[in-house]
């Protein structure tokens, strides 16, 4: 093993933007779409398409954002390095904690879904030891993988991606070619049903908000992208729209399937059932896996990546950027991740993780967005995507990331500000460790 590299050029440059896109599909097609249809339905009955349309136009402002922040750097560090170049070292670091945190409870929460689903194959898989020792094979792998090198990192993503997407495929095109009813042709006329109140509609766009987000975390292995100013707005719009046209469609398929008043908890399953027998359930069942699991490993890879970049920068105790003489490779960081999102899974449920991931994200992206006209007056010449009208842009892209906030309870705002107070001390440290740096010189 080697010491603490001086800089990003340490790192293989293997990551083209097919790969950034199969990363962005991999870490937002999570858990989220197989449960997140009857909820929406629930919600506004056979309107509920287009719920997926607006929220993809919200999440559009906001990746808009990203990708002229995003194309302005080729380090790795995703939102914690745009934070600290546009408003300094202490706003980076609170960034980097609550980056961290989302990346670290959003694989956690994927890998307790991946327990659940394993369960309807494996009795007992989600129970006492056995749901523990599941939880560190499927995490443990998943290190191992990312430790041997970034491009099987990659590839193993890339799988997941094509995997994952073939079962919502198959449900798609054999649901809208065998399925006709009971549901009324939800994107055509919507005659004699009456129209959501605005509360419903809010509170789904803001359900698929969330199945949305996850697309920042392939942001942060740049110090291994080829050419992110080229790739990176090319990835994150091919991304979204990738996701709403399988997001949308699996919803029209549900609704005309189970139609408007159904509200299982796992509605692919029972609307596969219905058009493709037993088998079709288990097939979706076992794609519910292929998805979780394939975003527990988008989270493995993204995730060390800014503890990599953190450390680089004399923000993080310096053997987080530790690179494996071999594979040249953050292997600190990925231990230290696969440990901690170990530590998370076993100790906290589905629910816990995800409420935890949700909110931190919120915080992410309103500084984001807030950051593209400060970056554009520190750094006017850079070599970036522009963005046109981007006051516009920022502004509505920190109204979208308010109005979420403001939804945050009581247990939310208490795991934000207990994160950002490890984050000051954090900061505090790094602080004193570069004073006495400086004294030395």
């Amino acid at each position: 093993m080697s010491a603490p590299p001086q800089s990003g050029s340490t790192l293989v440059r293997a990551i083209g933007r097919w790969g950034l896109i199969a990363l962005m599909v991999n870490a937002v097609v999570g858990s989220g779409i197989f449960g997140l249809p009857s909820k929406v339905t629930a919600l506004l009955g056979s309107y509920g398409p287009w719920a997926y349309v607006a929220a993809a136009l919200g999440m559009g402002i906001i990746m808009a954002c990203f990708a002229e922040v995003a194309s302005q750097f080729s380090e790795a560090g995703g939102p914690y390095l745009y934070a600290r170049e546009a408003y300094g070292r202490l706003t980076g670091i609170q960034i980097a904690w609550l980056t961290w945190l989302v990346r670290l409870a959003s694989g956690a929460a994927n890998a307790n879904i991946f327990v659940q689903y394993l369960a309807e194959f494996v009795p007992g898989a989600n129970m006492g030891l056995a749901r523990a020792l599941v939880l560190a094979v499927i995490i443990g792998v998943l290190a191992a993988v990312n430790i041997r090198g970034v491009k099987d990192g990659v590839n193993v993503s890339s799988f997941f991606a094509v995997a994952k997407l073939l079962p919502l495929s198959i449900f798609i095109v054999l649901g809208l070619a065998l399925v006709h009813g009971p549901g009324p042709a939800p994107l055509t006329a919507l005659t004699g049903a009456a129209s959501p109140s605005g509360s419903n509609w809010l509170s789904a766009i803001l359900l698929l908000v969330f199945a949305y987000g996850g697309f920042e975390g392939a942001l942060l292995p740049m110090g291994e992208a080829r050419n992110a100013r080229r790739d990176v707005p090319f990835a994150l719009f091919t991304s979204l729209g990738i996701c709403t046209i399988i997001y949308t469609l699996i919803q029209v398929v549900v609704l005309r399937t189970l139609g408007p008043a159904s509200t299982t908890d796992r509605p692919l399953a029972e609307a596969a059932r219905l058009f493709m027998g037993p088998a079709g359930a288990a097939f979706l069942s076992a794609g519910a896996l292929v998805s979780v699991y394939g975003n527990v490993s988008s989270q493995m890879l993204n995730a060390p990546r800014l503890t990599f970049a953190l450390a680089e920068r004399g923000d993080f105790p310096p053997v987080f950027a530790a690179v494996a003489r071999k594979f040249r490779t953050p292997y600190v960081s990925i231990l230290a991740v696969a440990v901690i999102m170990y530590a998370l899974a076993v100790a906290g449920s589905f629910t816990w993780n995800a409420v935890l991931s949700a909110v931190a994200r919120l915080l992410t992206y309103g500084v984001v967005c807030t950051s593209v006209l400060t970056l554009r007056r520190k750094r006017p010449d850079a070599d970036a995507f522009r963005l046109p009208a981007a006051p516009v842009w920022a502004g509505l892209g920190v109204l979208f990331a308010l109005v979420l906030a403001l939804r945050m309870g009581r247990g939310e705002l208490i795991a934000i500000l207990a994160t950002m107070s490890v984050a000051l001390v954090n900061w505090l440290w790094a602080r004193r460790r570069a004073s006495a740096a400086a004294g030395e010189v």
